[in-house]
């Protein structure tokens, strides 16, 4: 498995308008897929039922990444292993790795939490 995994924090760029050349290549080439907490993040941060609209018919043909019993025992020990060397995250930001991990993909992301992440672990990040 691969593709690319995409934070809110991108998608927040994309929907204000701002430029995300590697989130606009991934969409083109098919590549992205969505953690499922990400929908959830950038439904409830909706304002206006022109955004969420706008919002739920794009993520709507991408594909989810499937989280399983397994993806979240995955999620724990990511967390556990971390904390083990003294990197504290939460459990969306653990979920949103995992995603990536699970699928040996890149991880588009603009917030830090995810960099220190990728220093402690196998996750691969583009800023």
């Amino acid at each position: 498995m691969s593709g690319i995994v995409v934070d809110t924090s991108v998608w927040i760029d994309f929907f204000a308008g701002r430029p995300t050349p590697a989130l606009e290549e991934g969409l083109a080439q098919g590549l992205v897929v969505l953690p499922p907490l990400v929908v959830a993040e950038l439904v409830s941060g909706t304002h206006r039922k022109r955004e969420k609209s706008a919002i739920e018919d794009l993520l709507e043909e991408l594909p989810l990444h499937e989280t399983p019993r397994l993806h979240w025992i995955r999620v724990g020990e990511l967390r556990r292993s971390l904390r083990s060397q003294g990197v504290s995250v939460s459990i969306p930001d653990a979920h949103v790795a995992q995603c990536a991990l699970d699928r040996d993909a890149v991880l588009l992301s603009r917030d830090a939490v995810f960099g220190n992440i990728a220093l402690h672990s196998s996750l691969r990040v583009h800023s």
